[in-house]
């Protein structure tokens, strides 16, 4: 199924509902949104640009880009949106290696990108003239018919172990991912708004679908981006907003909730992904914001569509294993199967930790012209996705961390985030992350980043305590940085790979 084709049956049904806003200002209906993506799908095929197409999205988050996407769609190809705080160089890399037949794109943005790719291709400004002018040119009268096995979607990998693989998602796809997320995850109703504050180019875009099919509002902040104080204004102003947040996003915002009084009015559900959540820090954001917080786990490869916690979940205390089940990712979403298994591919026995796999609808047709890491990740129909977990008997999958992440200190395994989520726990400690550090009689030792709470100290003998008091001894941390600030990338998540880095450059002790 063709997407484009649900924005055009909410659009015949819904034509005066709104549809596009920036802020609190309206931008478009769901007729002029329908439109304006009918008419630049018309401009791309006058270009011959159609089915077994590519067209490469970079720019920041605005409303055009739901118009470019849908225009894209609309003349059956297939989108590549790209980070917009990628390098130019990143993106020319990523367009070329996709084979895009255009770039869409802004004023800031394209004009770098313009010097690089020398009019190797068009590009079409969403600031220009150009842009204007097709958007209100003569529309197609139907999307272009697209099957299950289409390519709709090609999403770049962050590339943190060397160049991003191109991640092909079909039409089947998406649909299996928009239909887990009404039956799992959240219901969609007419006065909803989906707030855009991450990148519309990963998972805050992909919730685009299942609120165009019911007809909601669609929001892009004024700054572009996440700023917690905008969110929480827009809550009270915009609401009933749902939104997709990182655990970081998700550790500001009730920050700025807390030191404001505030209790997060309007933001109906968060969904919150692709890092890990402390259990110190999802306590905490319950208590002041109540209980408004899903996790989804997913990957690029099997999109927002691996497993769920709901918000029941999430916030209940009743149940005897309450905590276990907070600190889990939840169970198998309705479109897959989950399963724990051993380096041979044997399915681990309940409470065993061994590789996540997925099976299912929304796993990924491969990557795309590479099928040897295809053939890699994807074995005998299920994703190995390279995360390490175990599944109790109730099917709650806990994760434990990145294969690759894992230290193996004396011939014994351990996994960082146990450790993160005892230092968490001492009230001076804001954010940690956990590595490994080469050391010649060890094989590696734990280190620990901690970055404290602004006003309050902790020494490392309290922080050693605390770890003997809850863990093996073996695990506890052999040393501690303390630094102002956790290095991430654009999407919140801590980049471990920066930290190995950095003890590379100093002996082991």
């Amino acid at each position: 199924m063709n997407p484009a084709e649900w924005l055009k049956r909410t659009a015949t049904r819904y034509p005066e509902r709104p549809a596009l806003f920036a802020g609190e200002t309206l931008k478009a209906s769901y007729a002029d949104f329908d439109r304006a993506a009918a008419a630049i799908g018309q401009s791309l095929t006058t270009r011959g640009i159609g089915p077994d197409s590519r067209v490469a999205v970079f720019m920041s988050n605005r409303t055009e880009y739901l118009e470019a996407l849908y225009g894209i769609w609309y003349a059956g190809a297939a989108a590549v949106p790209i980070n917009a705080k990628l390098h130019p160089k990143e993106a020319e890399w990523i367009i070329a290696n996709s084979e895009a037949a255009m770039v869409i794109t802004d004023d800031k943005l394209g004009a770098d990108l313009a010097s690089l790719l020398k009019d190797a291709l068009p590009l079409l400004s969403v600031d220009s003239a150009e842009f204007d002018a097709k958007r209100s040119g003569q529309p197609m009268a139907q999307p272009v018919w697209l099957g299950t096995d289409d390519l709709l979607w090609l999403f770049y990998t962050s590339g943190t172990t060397g160049k991003p693989k191109g991640v092909a998602l079909t039409c089947g796809n998406i649909s299996a991912m928009t239909y887990n997320y009404l039956s799992d995850i959240d219901e969609v109703q007419a006065e909803d708004a989906i707030l855009y504050a991450a990148p519309m180019s990963h998972g805050a875009g992909l919730y685009n679908f299942m609120h165009i099919l019911r007809g909601s509002r669609h929001l892009v902040p004024t700054s572009g981006g996440f700023e917690a104080a905008e969110v929480l204004t827009l809550g009270k102003c915009m609401g009933p907003i749902s939104m997709f947040a990182a655990p970081t996003m998700v550790r500001r915002l009730v920050d700025a909730a807390r030191a404001s009084g505030e209790t997060g009015e309007g933001l109906r559900t968060i969904v919150y992904a692709g890092g890990p959540m402390y259990e110190a820090d999802i306590l905490d954001a319950l208590e002041v914001m109540g209980p408004r917080f899903v996790q989804i786990y997913g990957q690029g490869e099997c999109p927002m569509g691996i497993t769920v916690l709901p918000r029941q979940d999430v916030a209940d205390r009743s149940h005897a294993r309450w905590r276990e089940r907070l600190n889990s990712v939840g169970t198998a979403q309705s479109a897959v199967l989950v399963r724990i298994l051993d380096e041979e591919g044997d399915e681990c026995p309940r409470g065993e930790i061994g590789e996540i796999a997925v099976q299912g609808a929304t796993v990924m047709s491969g990557y795309w012209k590479n099928p040897e890491a295809t053939a890699k990740a994807v074995r005998d129909g299920w994703l190995w996705t390279g995360d390490m977990g175990r599944m109790d008997d109730d099917g709650y999958v806990t994760l434990q961390d990145r294969s690759k992440d894992m230290i193996i200190s004396g011939g014994s395994n351990i996994y960082p985030r146990e450790v993160e989520e005892v230092l968490l726990s001492h009230p001076a400690v804001h954010e940690v992350a956990v590595v490994g550090q080469t050391h010649d009689e060890w094989g590696e030792i734990v280190v620990a980043f901690v970055v404290n709470v602004p006003g309050k100290d902790v020494t490392p003998p309290e922080l050693d305590q605390l770890c003997l008091d809850r863990i093996a001894r073996f695990k506890r941390p052999k040393a501690y940085r303390f630094i102002d600030a956790l290095p991430k990338n654009n999407y919140g998540k801590v980049l471990k790979t920066d930290l190995r880095e950095l003890l590379q450059k100093e002996p082991a002790t």
